[in-house]
């Protein structure tokens, strides 16, 4: 099992370990995340940050993926993908990557997250049993409740398949799969009662996250006009990875 399945000619086919929450039919954000970011490789310089734009719900049918240069350099590069279903731009993401290099003269001081709990974690949120990206995700809490409104919740996440099918899923595809699901683990308001739309979301990863676990510490806050903006900290057995930040549309449903 995987998210997709390669067609061939960049064309692929989301599996139901794709589904949203809220429609069968659409796909959840993180997987088109973690594909595009996946299409925007560049052979030996390493991704600092991703930029994904929704630019409505995102039809769980066939697609083709598209990718154009933007700045390119050995240093730095900028790079375009596209998600295309039925003749739409569905999700667009720009990427930045940067040379490694030598190691600095000082080292940072690591900041690590809360042990993995024990146990076989949970498989879905309360309240959205059975649906496929939930379901393809492991999930074990180290603050707060999924699908409890209180505005910060601290998750360890192991990804239970590939990314494409035929293909080893690494670091970087398991923390962008699980970025865009901030907003909802870290929701104010009840779910079902209100909408927390990202129009976008952005990652910036100091490094591949190492091993299978990915802990997305999370947190939102809402203004007093109707938006919102969730943060969050990605971290591996080995410390800090990288960051998320994604502005919200809140509404009444």
């Amino acid at each position: 099992m995987s998210f997709y399945l390669p067609l061939g000619d960049d064309e692929f086919r989301p599996t139901r370990s794709t589904e949203s929450p809220w429609d069968t039919e659409m796909q959840h954000g993180g997987p088109p995340a973690a594909l595009l970011g996946r299409v925007l490789t560049v052979a030996g310089l390493r991704l600092a940050r991703i930029s994904v734009d929704f630019l409505g719900p995102i039809p769980r049918r066939d697609f083709r993926v598209e990718a154009s240069p933007i700045k390119p350099g050995r240093l730095t590069t900028l790079n375009e993908a596209r998600m295309v279903v039925d003749g739409r731009v569905a999700v667009t993401a720009r990427a930045w990557h940067i040379a490694p290099g030598p190691q600095p003269p000082i080292s940072t001081p690591v900041d690590h997250a809360d042990p993995l709990p024990e146990g076989d974690g949970s498989v879905g949120f309360p309240n959205f049993d059975g649906w496929g990206y939930g379901e393809a995700i492991e999930w074990r809490t180290t603050k707060g409740e999924l699908g409890v409104a209180d505005g910060e919740t601290h998750v360890w996440t192991r990804v239970r398949m590939p990314l494409v099918e035929g293909q080893p899923i690494d670091g970087q595809d398991r923390a962008l799969i699980v970025a865009d699901s901030a907003n909802g683990m870290s929701a104010v308001l009840p779910m079902d009662k209100w909408l927390s739309i990202p129009p976008t979301m952005t990652t910036t990863l100091l490094r591949p996250a190492n091993g299978e676990w990915v802990h997305l510490a999370c947190r939102t806050a809402l203004s007093a006009d109707g938006l919102g903006l969730t943060t969050g900290e990605l971290y591996d057995f080995e410390g800090g990875v990288g960051q998320v930040s994604q502005p919200l549309v809140i509404r009444s449903r």
